[in-house]
């Protein structure tokens, strides 16, 4: 079963859909991204998509910076090289999804 969450990111209001026992969890990870884009923002001038994927970029170098901690064990150098297409493949969705969560909002400006 799926229910619906209003959540506001940099002054705009998006509904979402997500499982009841998750909305907690996503409400607090809304207000951490509201948080992060608020920062960013202000040190960067920057507004829109590009916001957004810095973002992005930032709390997901954050999250493997804290499981490369977490894990304890360093990884051999040629584990840790970049894969770009698998990169760039994760960089267009994260693109379509914003694209998706962005596209009503544009109506309204």
């Amino acid at each position: 079963m799926t229910t619906t969450l209003d959540i506001k990111i940099q002054g705009r209001d998006y509904r979402v859909a997500c499982a009841p026992e998750e909305m907690t969890s996503l409400q607090a990870a809304a207000d951490v991204l509201n948080a992060r884009m608020n920062e960013l923002a202000k040190a960067t001038k920057s507004s829109g998509e590009r916001l957004a994927v810095m973002a992005a970029l930032n709390l997901a170098d954050e999250l493997n910076k804290a499981r490369e901690t977490s894990s304890g064990a360093q990884a051999h150098p040629a584990e840790k090289a970049i894969d770009t297409e698998d990169a760039r493949r994760k960089i267009k969705s994260i693109e379509a999804q914003l694209d998706e969560v962005l596209a009503p909002q544009e109506k309204l400006f």
